[in-house]
C-alpha cells in the first residue's frame, strides 16, 4: 500500500492514545482526517481543535461524504467490536482497513525507525529518545504511548523520513514494524490473557529481535537472553551508567560508551528505571551518530510523560503523584523511588487493578508489591475489554496481602478516605479509569492544605 496515493483516513476508535497520535502524523502530512470514538475525552478535544472531526455515536451516516471515496484509509483499534456497523460498511465495500500495527508496519518499512520494546519502559524511553532525536535536529516522528510533558502531546516533530515508535508486544503488533535500531527493556510475563505463558511471551520478543539483523543496533539489559548490546546502571556493560548521585532534585551521572566517557549527564525523573529508561535513549542516539552535547542538553531538559511519576501537588507538607503502573514490576518501581525521594515518610498508596485476567495472573505479586506501601487503599478492577470472572475481585487481592492497613473503597468515598490519612505522600497508581479522578483529587487536597 503506497501512503501517498491515500488522501483521507478514518479512525474508528480515534481516541486511543496509540490511535489520535496516528491521527496527528496524517494531519500533519497534509491528509484529510476523520474517525469515531465511543467517549469524548481529553484527546479528542485536542484532536477536535486541531481541525479533525470526530463523532461519538456508531452511524454511517455521520461518516463525511469525502471519505465515502476509493483513496480513503480506514484505520481500526482491536477494541472495536466486530458488530461495529461503520467498519462493517467500509469492509462490505472493499475499502482498505488495517489495523494500527499494520499502518505504522507500513510507515517504519519507508523510514529510518527506531523502535522500542519491552513489557515496561517502553513509552518513557520512546519519549527521551524522540525528545533528543527532535532536539538535535533529526528529521523525525516519534509516536509515543503516552504525552510527552515538553510537547503537551503524544507526537514529537513531523519529520519524513526518521520515526521512533513504542514496539507494543499486545497481540504481537510489534511483529509489524521494520526497526533499523531498536532495545528491549525488559521481558517479563504480561498479556497472559493473549499470550497463554510466558514462555510464548518471550518466543515473541526473540522474534521481534530477529528482526534488526545487525545486533551491533540491538540494544537489551544484561538479564535477557538474546544477542545485542549490552546496557546497565552501575554495572559492567557495553553501556555503562555510574557515578551515580543526586543533586538538586535531580540525578547526576556519567556514561561508558564504547568510545568515550560522557561526564555529569542531568536527569529530572526518579526511580532506578528512569535511569535506565534514559541510558537506553542514550545508547540508540549515540550509535545514530547523535552529538554528545546534543544528548545531554536534551536528556536534562527532559520534563517527563503525564502519568509516568507525575507530580501533582509537591509541598513540604505534602507530595502527591500519579502513575500509570499496572504490573507488579512497575509498582515495585514506584516504590523504591518514593522511598528514595521521601524516605522515613508515610506513604498511601491508591491502587485500581486492571483486567482481572492480569489480577488473577500476578495475585501473589501483586499483594507483595503492594504490601510495601504504609497504607493501601484498593479499588475496584477496572475491566477494560474483559468480562468479570468469578472469585477475581478486590476482595480476594486484598486478602493476599500481608499489610494489615488495607481497605477497599468505592470511588465515590475516595476523596474522603484521601483527605482523612495522615499520610504525607499520597500515590494513586493504574491504567484504568483513575486517571480521571486526579483532577478532582488534587483540588480537594489543594483546598486542604
Amino acid at each position: 500500500m503506497n501512503l501517498n496515493q491515500i488522501h483521507n483516513v478514518y479512525f474508528i476508535g480515534i481516541g486511543g492514545i496509540g490511535m489520535s497520535n496516528l491521527a496527528r502524523y496524517f494531519k500533519n502530512l497534509g491528509k484529510q482526517v476523520s474517525g469515531y470514538d465511543k467517549t469524548p475525552s481529553a484527546l479528542t478535544s485536542e484532536l477536535i481543535e486541531s481541525g479533525i472531526s470526530i463523532h461519538f455515536e456508531d452511524s454511517i451516516y455521520l461518516i463525511p461524504a469525502d471519505f465515502y471515496v476509493e483513496n480513503t484509509l480506514v484505520i481500526i483499534t482491536p477494541a472495536v467490536p466486530k458488530a461495529h456497523s461503520e467498519w462493517n460498511y467500509f469492509l462490505e465495500r472493499d475499502f482498505q482497513v488495517k489495523k494500527r500495527a499494520e499502518v505504522l508496519g507500513i510507515i517504519t518499512k519507508d523510514t529510518f525507525c527506531f523502535a522500542v520494546a519491552g513489557t515496561h519502559g517502553k513509552t518513557t524511553t520512546s519519549g527521551i529518545l524522540g525528545h533528543i532525536l527532535y532536539e538535535s535536529g533529526a528529521d523525525v516522528t516519534a509516536f509515543i504511548g503516552g504525552i510527552v510533558e515538553n510537547y503537551n502531546s503524544n507526537l514529537i516533530g513531523s519529520g519524513k523520513t526518521v520515526t521512533v515508535v513504542e514496539a507494543d508486544e499486545f497481540d504481537r503488533s510489534f511483529l509489524h514494524l521494520h526497526p533499523n535500531i531498536a532495545c528491549i527493556t525488559s521481558m517479563d510475563a504480561d498479556h497472559l490473557d493473549i499470550y497463554g505463558t510466558s514462555e510464548a511471551i518471550k518466543e515473541s520478543f526473540v522474534e521481534f529481535a530477529s528482526k534488526v539483523e545487525d545486533k551491533s543496533k540491538l540494544f537489551i539489559t544484561k538479564e535477557l537472553p538474546l544477542e545485542g548490546i549490552t546496557c546497565a546502571v552501575n554495572e559492567d556493560a557495553v553501556f555503562k551508567a555510574f557515578n551515580v548521585r543526586v543533586g538538586n532534585g535531580s540525578y547526576v551521572f556519567d556514561v561508558q560508551t564504547p568510545t568515550e566517557i560522557i561526564k555529569d549527564l542531568y536527569f529530572g525523573l526518579p526511580g532506578k528505571h528512569n535511569l535506565m529508561n534514559a541510558l537506553m535513549a542514550i545508547a540508540m542516539a549515540n550509535i545514530f551518530g547523535t552529538p554528545t552535547d546534543a544528548i545531554a542538553k536534551a536528556i536534562a531538559s527532559f520534563k517527563g510523560i503525564k502519568r509516568r511519576f507525575s507530580y501533582q501537588i509537591k509541598t513540604d507538607k505534602l507530595v502527591y503523584i500519579d502513575d500509570y503502573a499496572h504490573h507488579p514490576t512497575e509498582i515495585n518501581a514506584v516504590h523504591q523511588a518514593v522511598r528514595e525521594l521521601y524516605p522515613n515518610q508515610k506513604v498511601l498508596a491508591i491502587f485500581q487493578p486492571h483486567l482481572f485476567s492480569r489480577t488473577r495472573d500476578f495475585a501473589d505479586d501483586f499483594a507483595k508489591s503492594l504490601s510495601a506501601f504504609d497504607d493501601v487503599v484498593l479499588l475496584d478492577i477496572y475491566p477494560a475489554r474483559e468480562l468479570p470472572m468469578e472469585g477475581i475481585n478486590s476482595q480476594w487481592l486484598m486478602d493476599k496481602m500481608t499489610n494489615n492497613h488495607k481497605k477497599i473503597v468505592s470511588k465515590s468515598d475516595l476523596i474522603l478516605t484521601i483527605l482523612a490519612s495522615d499520610a504525607t505522600v499520597i500515590v494513586t497508581i493504574g491504567a484504568g479509569d483513575i486517571g480521571e479522578l486526579v483532577p478532582s483529587i488534587k483540588k480537594a487536597i489543594n483546598e486542604t492544605l
